[in-house]
């Protein structure tokens, strides 16, 4: 039985009709990834799934009952006070019915306390009827469990304890949407539609979100351009494209060979009635030439033919028609960068960088990898030359000449035009030129006299992937090129940049993208040092950097000759110092972790005795004492919430458990 049937769903915004005749239908368990190029309809689809807009067309059809949970891309700004000053706050907020039943049971509670001698009259029985359907209610609906569960969430999200309590309005943009989030997923309603969720997350909340959702037992609607993300979470694929829109099995990997299958077939068979039209009509040609009445007899024959015959259209090009290719530059010397204990803090601030030692060699794709926050982007600010570091030295090599893609784009002018934001950058080239660089990236016709300031995020990266593009750079710095990018064209970056025959150091979160192109990382480890770590050939640069981050134990890049530092065997007498001390912490913690192991299960014992005696006194002799039915309830209550702590904190010490001993 479907929990969501779409049938033959279309929409126009004024003469343009954005698609039509979508049709498909999902399971209760599918888990659906809506993929397709910028400004297709994306999220238009996801509104008119949800309610929010109705369609010109086409019908929208949810399972009676099944409850409905949406996060849109704008949903952090939706994340208000009103449902309370904190994320904890929020988080309670998401459970209206159950905040709403403790309020009326306190009430109710107060009051058969406060009229113990009505017992037995219409308004306590009455009373004590209500409190007791609430109580069924509230405990069935999760209610005893429902804030542990919310405070669980939030800390697999990234919040720690002082976030929590923080007040919503000190929180940042990207920390309201993953709260925005974390609302719906402690929901967790029938049909969860997500509107690019990886948006803001970091990697370790990005991997336990993908865990999360590849168990999800409930139907997942979800666009996103994260390709990685698709491929662990989705197991089926709506293409949306040339205004309609086809369904796959399999996640974007499977679904993108499909389509490719789909299209090499249909490509044959065109090309094959083609050939079999060119046939008939020379023959054709050939009999009208003749001019004899059997001859015209025997044309027009085979002229009724082909008017019968069911054209096939030609194949449409591929909506992801982005052409990318990096204009040569002069080579660069073999050293590009040559970095000796670099430090930096920003005033007042901690160091984010300290002591790095590495060097950047002519055609390398180095990807700087770590945690929000560690100082990527700084480092790349660093390398340009943007920023001074407190500490050691940065040697740019011999003709380096650097491009840099800002993840803002903060070096477009908002005044200027499409078509004058390159032309000035670039002025000895010919207006026909310029347009070309343009139409290859999706800037036709009127686009090119559209003012900057209006373009969309996407236009915006596209643009200043074309200046950069024209620049004759042999060395790119990049910071998150693909934010904004739809995946056709994070697959035409990729495939212009494995052509690039220059050096590139990029930052990013496109796990498929660095997958696609690194040879070496620099991985942060979140307390200032910075590792190298060398991706073999055909290896997974993510796999990696996943090992490497347990412990990077790697061994770092050797320093570059003339690099400040200890002789090798004062390094090497550091080293096992180091050693020795990190084996004598992992011993302390580990009996700090057995000490506390042992007195959460103490306490969960006395619990769950307590609580088997309260349930004792419940079927017993204070089964007829309502106020004492109330108070042993709410002990019950708060005994079963801490136990589900208790329970967590020995799964977590469990798993690191486990951890330590693979």
């Amino acid at each position: 039985m479907a929990i969501i049937s779409v049938q033959g769903v279309g929409i126009s915004f004024g003469p343009r009709k954005l698609f039509e005749g979508v049709s498909f239908s999902l399971e209760a368990s599918d888990r659906l990834g809506i993929v397709g190029p910028n400004g297709c309809g994306k999220s238009t689809l996801l509104g008119i799934l949800l309610g929010r807009t109705a369609p010109d067309e086409g019908s929208v059809y949810i399972a009676g009952g099944a409850s409905v949970g949406i996060l849109a891309q704008d949903d952090a700004f939706e994340v208000t006070e009103s449902a309370g000053p904190t994320a904890l706050d929020q988080m309670y907020a998401a459970f209206p019915e159950l905040l709403a039943a403790e309020r009326r049971m306190e009430e109710l509670r107060i009051w058969l306390e406060e009229h113990p001698g009505e017992a037995g009259t219409a308004a306590h029985d009455s009373a004590t009827k209500e409190f007791s359907d609430l109580e069924e209610r509230y405990t069935s609906g999760g209610g005893h469990e429902f804030r542990s569960r919310c405070r669980s969430v939030l800390i697999k999200m990234g919040f720690d304890g002082s976030a929590m309590s923080a007040p919503v309005s000190r929180l940042s943009g990207g920390e309201r949407t993953r709260l925005a989030l974390s609302r719906q997923l402690c929901r967790e309603p029938d049909i969860l539609m997500l509107d690019e969720p990886t948006n803001h997350l970091d990697v370790d909340t990005m991997g336990w979100l993908e865990n999360y959702l590849a168990s999800y037992g409930k139907c997942i609607i979800t666009v996103s351009h994260d390709r990685f993300f698709l491929d662990r979470v989705t197991n089926r694929t709506l293409l949306m494209e040339h205004g309609r829109a086809k369904l796959y099995k399999g996640g974007w990997t499977r679904s993108a060979e499909q389509r490719r299958t789909d299209r090499e077939i249909y490509e044959k068979h065109y090309r094959d009635q083609q050939k079999e039209i060119a046939r008939q009509e020379a023959y054709i040609e050939q009999q009208r030439r003749w001019n004899r009445e059997r001859n015209i007899i025997a044309a027009e024959s085979r002229l009724k033919l082909l008017d019968k015959m069911e054209k096939l259209k030609a194949p449409e090009a591929d909506e992801r028609t982005v052409r990318m290719r990096f204009s040569r530059g002069i080579p660069s010397g073999n050293e590009v960068f040559t970095v000796r204990g670099l430090r930096f803090a920003y005033p007042g601030g901690q160091e984010l960088i300290r002591g790095a030692d590495f060097m950047i060699k002519k055609g390398e794709r180095v990807f700087i990898v770590g945690p929000n926050g560690c100082g990527k982007s700084t480092l790349v600010r660093l390398l340009l030359g943007a920023i001074r570091p407190t500490g050691g030295a940065i040697d740019p090599g011999h003709n380096l000449r650097t491009g840099y893609y800002d993840q803002q784009n903060q070096n477009l002018d908002p005044e200027k035009t499409v078509l004058s934001e390159i032309w000035d950058t670039y002025p000895s080239m010919g207006e026909t030129e310029i347009r070309s660089a343009l139409a290859a990236f999706l800037f036709r016709g009127d686009d090119i006299t559209r003012p900057v300031s209006v373009l969309s995020g996407g236009e915006r990266a596209r643009l200043t992937l074309v200046r950069l593009m024209l620049s004759e750079m042999n060395t790119l710095l990049l910071d998150e090129p693909t934010n904004h990018l739809d995946i056709g064209s994070r697959e035409a970056l990729e495939a212009a940049l494995r052509e690039f025959d220059g050096t590139l150091v990029c930052v990013s979160h496109d796990r498929a993208f660095i997958n696609s192109l690194a040879t070496r990382l620099l991985g942060f480890d979140g307390s200032g040092g910075l590792h190298s770590i060398p991706v073999p050939d055909g290896g997974s640069a993510w796999d990696v950097w996943t090992a490497a981050r347990q412990g990077f134990a790697g061994p770092d890049e050797k320093a570059p000759d003339g690099a400040e530092g200890a002789p090798a065997a004062q390094r090497a007498a550091g080293s096992n110092r180091e050693e020795y001390l990190r084996r004598r912490k992992e011993t302390a913690d580990a009996r700090r972790a057995a000490s506390r192991t042992a007195r959460l299960k103490e306490e969960q014992a006395r619990l769950e005795a307590r609580i088997d005696e309260l349930n004792g006194e419940l079927a017993g002799e204070a089964a007829t004492d309502y106020i004492r039915v109330v108070g042993i309830t709410s002990e019950i209550e708060e005994a079963e919430e801490r136990l589900l702590e208790i329970y967590g904190e020995l799964d977590a010490a469990q798993a690191a458990a486990g951890r330590a001993t693979d």
